[in-house]
């Protein structure tokens, strides 16, 4: 009796002792992170990858400084171009190859504006005349004057227009600028004294006589420019939320990518390339920088993620906003997750609704000032 009383103890006992371990697995595997799914890469998916490399390729034949920073790189994963197709999906393919044209006039000029420069101009003798090489070794080691860009523009003798020195040319009359204000605030009394200086040191190595405006005014408007800035500048962002289970880095990767998001330059910054070539990316999704470089990137956990628009960046036919809105209800449903506020509040229709209204406002007060959403001049005073 004794014995058989034992027995089944012990029985119960391993039954007992089974389910805590069974139990124990299983909370082990729904806590881990998320990993991303076997895709088997196919003849159509390498074929695609290859159409996307030549469609990028083809940006070599822009002209300098149109476009490197917002295309994918050529080095980025190809994984992450090709896309996989089905409803709802985005296909970064299309994107590639529908390229719209650069904007042209007065948006490609990417140096000196009056609008957002002090400006000074350097007079040459009568008929005198720099070459490109001459003026390329007269420019300072730094481009900048405390936080603000520096340049340097020549008047290219032949045909007239302003343009960087380049070897080969010659020009006739040269202009320094300085920005007025960047995100770092306004250009300031010392900061004039400094691009003084440096322009002076121009027009000696050069043999001209430079000309500057009245150093009041300049740091007057600075300040003017400064307010207007702070009161429209604007970056807007959706905190995506796990659910239960985390995320690993590939997963979230791989889940972007599906929305043509491609690896950006910063670890854990991916990008959403936009429609125009040379323009800065449509959207970013950021994650935790210590977890993209986690040697496992399946084991490495993400609790969320970053969406993020930098609206004074993109222009306003891209619709950004409502393509922001797009991802971020893809994404939350494909990934369990929630959308959220930077204080955890959830994000709604109405919420998003709410936003595009005030959007539109703030684009037309931006194109009423000269400062498109997306425009050179936006990019560098938002920047």
């Amino acid at each position: 009796m004794s014995n058989t009383l034992q027995i089944g103890l012990a029985a119960a006992g391993g039954l007992v002792l089974a389910g805590l371990v069974a139990h124990n697995a299983w909370q082990a595997r729904k806590n881990q992170p998320r990993r991303p799914d076997p895709e088997p890469q196919s003849t159509a998916t390498v074929s695609e990858a290859t159409s996307v490399d030549a469609a990028l390729q083809a940006t070599d034949t822009l002209p300098p400084g149109a476009g490197s920073d917002v295309l994918p790189r050529s080095d980025a994963p190809q994984a992450a171009i090709a896309e996989p197709t089905g409803e709802g999906a985005h296909d970064p393919l299309a994107d590639a190859t529908q390229k719209i044209s650069v904007p042209t006039g007065p948006d490609r000029k990417l140096l000196l504006d009056p609008l957002l420069d002090a400006m000074a101009t350097i007079v040459l003798d009568e008929g005198a005349v720099v070459s490109g090489e001459a003026a390329s070794a007269a420019m300072p080691a730094t481009r900048r004057v405390d936080t603000k860009p520096f340049a340097v523009e020549g008047r290219n003798r032949d045909s007239g227009l302003w343009e960087p020195p380049v070897a080969g040319q010659f020009y006739d009359q040269f202009q320094a600028g300085v920005q007025l204000a960047n995100r770092s605030g306004p250009l300031n009394e010392i900061a004039f004294s400094e691009f003084t200086l440096k322009t002076q040191a121009v027009a000696d190595a050069i043999n001209g006589t430079p000309h500057f405006p009245e150093m009041l005014e300049e740091v007057a408007r600075a300040r003017e420019l400064d307010q207007f800035a702070s009161s429209n500048d604007a970056r807007l962002s959706f905190v995506l939320r796990a659910r239960q289970a985390a995320w690993s880095p590939g997963y979230l990767q791989q889940c972007a990518a599906r929305h043509g998001f491609v690896p950006g330059v910063l670890p854990g910054r991916l990008v959403l390339p936009a429609s125009i070539e040379g323009a800065p990316p449509l959207l970013s999704l950021e994650y935790d920088t210590q977890a993209a470089l986690a040697e496992d990137l399946e084991q490495a956990a993400l609790y969320e993620a970053l969406l993020c628009l930098e609206v004074t960046h993109v222009h306003r036919e891209e619709q950004p906003f409502a393509r922001m809105c797009e991802v971020a209800l893809h994404l939350a449903k494909d990934m369990d997750g929630n959308i959220t506020d930077g204080t955890g509040q959830r994000i709604t229709a109405d919420t998003m609704d709410t936003i595009a209204n005030d959007l539109e406002g703030l684009y037309n007060t931006l194109e009423q000032h000269d400062f498109a959403a997306g425009s050179a001049l936006a990019r560098r005073l938002f920047s």
